[in-house]
């Protein structure tokens, strides 16, 4: 099982299906890290900032976010934003995981300083696929400094 220093990945995706789909595909790809979904971006900047429901995670920051795009509240544009322009948050590692195709949201992704910018695939095995990389590839990063 890929566990370095149980280094925490905070899943943003308001498609439960999608979050489900994601984490048993990090499962089954033998990543043991411990993974918290949450299904907005509003929730996303609680969790990292350690307010409201997640008071008792202050201080305590995620070693790698997968964040969808498109989302009610707060989208995953702004939440980026967000971590990027504090040097806190600003080296958390971010993969993007969204279901838009659209150019320009991939530019201004990448233009904030994401680490990964993937299409979500229609096929549920296409889907598999992209995530197990994602999982091998990335668990085994170092845990960011808070």
């Amino acid at each position: 099982m890929i566990n370095v220093e149980a280094a925490e990945i905070l899943l943003v995706d308001d498609s439960p299906e999608d979050a489900e789909l994601t984490v048993r595909t990090l499962r089954r790809g033998r990543v043991s890290n411990p993974i918290f979904p949450v299904g907005d971006g509003v929730d996303a900047l609680k969790f990292v900032f350690g307010e409201g429901q997640f008071a008792d995670r202050r201080g305590q920051l995620p070693n790698l976010i997968m964040i969808d795009l498109k989302m009610p509240k707060v989208g995953g544009i702004e939440v980026i934003q967000r971590l990027k322009a504090i040097p806190a948050t600003a080296k958390i590692p971010i993969i993007v995981l969204t279901s838009s195709a659209a150019h320009r949201d991939m530019i201004q992704s990448y233009n904030l300083g994401v680490n990964a910018y993937l299409i979500k695939p229609v096929s549920i095995s296409a889907f598999t696929e992209v995530v197990s990389q994602v999982g091998l590839s990335w668990t085994i990063t170092q845990p960011a400094s808070t």
